[in-house]
């Protein structure tokens, strides 16, 4: 399984699935990120935490750990 924290620099992911429940997998889906969105990785920070993408066209961080809860194709 291959998440949004192992994604590249650069690269353009598609979201496969969310993991979570609760008020975790909500506050991500309220992002705008959800099944089938496609997702730039614009830069990651020196130490690996946040991770800045862009999605639905607008920027947004991401937490390592809310990262690891999104899966990707």
């Amino acid at each position: 399984m291959k998440t949004l924290k192992d994604a590249a620099v650069g690269s353009t992911v598609t979201v496969a699935k969310l993991h979570g429940e609760g008020a975790l997998k909500r506050r991500v889906m309220d992002m705008g990120v959800t099944r089938g969105v496609e997702i730039y990785v614009r830069k990651v920070a020196p130490l690996g935490d946040p991770i800045q993408v862009t999605v639905r066209g607008y920027e947004l961080s991401i937490r390592k750990a809310d990262a690891e809860n999104i899966e990707i194709v």
